[in-house]
This record gives C-alpha cells, sequence and structure tokens, in this order.
C-alpha cells in the first residue's frame, strides 16, 4: 500500500520522530493502554501534492473556529490508539488531517481514516494560540509520567512554582533545560473546556504544565523537544522520590546556587 511517505524522506523523518517519542512514552510507564496524545503542525512539510490529496474521510467539525489554523496539516494520534502501536506503525495508529477554509472543520488525507484523538479540539487551539503570537512551537504532548504525577498528590507541592523550585534544585540540568519550570492545574475535569482554557492560560508562562492527579501537558519546537523537558522534570522527580525513600528530606541546590545558574547560563529568573 502506498504511503504519503514515500519520495518524502523530510515528512518521513518527522512522522518517526514522533514515533521514537511514542516509544519513549510507553517504555517509561507513561502511557498506559491508549494515554497520551501527541499532535504536531506539519505544514512546513507539505508540498503541493499533498495539498492536492483528496480527503479520505467525510468533514468532521473541530468544535470551535480556529482562525490562524486555515490550510495547516497536523499528524494526531488516534482515538483509542496505543503509544505502544504508534511507535512501531505510525501511519496506522494516527492521521495527517487538513484544516478547511472555515476554520471550523478538517478532513483525514493520510494514510488511513483513522479518527483523530477525542481531545484534538484542545490540542487544535494550543496550536492556534501559538501561531497567533508568531511562536515557533509545532508540537503538543499530553502523557502521564509516574512520578510527576505521584508528586502533585501533595497539596504542599501545588502553590505557585512550589514543584517547579523543588525540581529545578534536584539536579542542575532541569533548570537548563525547563527554563521556564512547570505550570500547576488543579485537578479538573479530563477533555473539559474548563482544562483546555486553564491550559492555554498556564502555556503562555511555562512550556510544562501539570495536571494535578492526571499528567502533563508540554509544548516544544518539535516533538523531540517537548518530550525532553518532561523527561528533565521527571528525572527530577524520580531523585527527589529517591532521596524521600533513603529515610532524608534531599537539600537541593540553594536559591543562591540556582540563581548563579541562571545568570551564567542567560536563563530566565
Amino acid at each position: 500500500m502506498n504511503s504519503v511517505l514515500d519520495n518524502r524522506p523530510v515528512l518521513k523523518k518527522e512522522i518517526y520522530k514522533i514515533a521514537e517519542v511514542a516509544g519513549y512514552l510507553w517504555q517509561n510507564g507513561w502511557a498506559e493502554r491508549n494515554g497520551g496524545n501527541i499532535t504536531v503542525n506539519i505544514t512546513e512539510f507539505v508540498d503541493d501534492e499533498i495539498k492536492q490529496t483528496p480527503a479520505i474521510s467525510e468533514v468532521k467539525q473541530i468544535g470551535v473556529t480556529l482562525p490562524y489554523l486555515k490550510g495547516c496539516y497536523f499528524y494526531c494520534k488516534g482515538t483509542g490508539k496505543r503509544m505502544r502501536d504508534l511507535a512501531r506503525w505510525p501511519m496506522d495508529n494516527g492521521s495527517i488531517i487538513r484544516i478547511l477554509d472555515d476554520c471550523a472543520s478538517y478532513v483525514i488525507i493520510a494514510d488511513n481514516p483513522v479518527q483523530p484523538t477525542s481531545e484534538l479540539p484542545s490540542h487544535l487551539t494550543v496550536h492556534n494560540h501559538l501561531i497567533g503570537k508568531g511562536s515557533n512551537y509545532k508540537a503538543t504532548v499530553h502523557t502521564h509520567p509516574i512520578e510527576l504525577v505521584a508528586m502533585s498528590h501533595n497539596k504542599k507541592f501545588l502553590g505557585k512554582d512550589v514543584l517547579t523550585n523543588i525540581l529545578w534544585s534536584m539536579i542542575p540540568e532541569t533548570k537548563a533545560f525547563c527554563p521556564l519550570g512547570l505550570g500547576i492545574i488543579p485537578y479538573t475535569l479530563p477533555g473539559s473546556v474548563e482544562l483546555a482554557d486553564a491550559t492555554l492560560k498556564e502555556l503562555d508562562d511555562y512550556d510544562v504544565v501539570m495536571w494535578e492527579k492526571h499528567g502533563v501537558f508540554a509544548q516544544g519546537l518539535d516533538v523531540m523537544d517537548a518530550f525532553d523537558q518532561i523527561d528533565v522534570l521527571s528525572k527530577s522527580a524520580k531523585i527527589y522520590i529517591n532521596a524521600r525513600c533513603m529515610g532524608f528530606e534531599p537539600d537541593g541546590m540553594s536559591q543562591e546556587q540556582m540563581a548563579e545558574m541562571s545568570r551564567a547560563f542567560n536563563l530566565p529568573k
């Protein structure tokens, strides 16, 4: 069977980067069953032939009008699909969609009519916001990192930037590679408009947002960039939890040490 990826090495590389990250999410235990979602803006990799490709689905409504997405193309994980399967067969467990001129609907164009995630409206709303403010970010990832979710069950960590400062202080690389820290959203019904609105607001200040007792939502330049930020935050959470399991509260880097690092590497304060 022909694939839209055939003879398109740049597009194929981008899709298989998504597949690679899906495998990491599964291997880390962050993507149980069909948990988690990935949506990537691939418009820059779409050629004229793809733009002329007929739809393989009926017109589907997004549920919201997103004016900055007119004519954009996205790769989306399929609803009910598993990350472990996407890692092996990305075009059987996800699809490429085209946003139509009304900016409120889309069609699937490749490779199979795999219905995108039910959280597509939320993901596309973030992408619309990113384009609207001139951001170069192209990827959104939602997943369930075990240690970060565990820490969200402790109310003392959920004040503004409390968890951010704990995680930054565990290892210097966390501050360097996730310089905006971790936004926090109190428990909200998954898939709700309220959760989407709260996420959009937090993403103005943070690249990674924790949904209390649920998981994280990250944005990045590409899917690997979004994953890397979650990965370094998760590493810090593991260090903290391991120290507590050894019977002590870890000292962490001091505020002065973290400020010194911010100055040395020109990081946001």
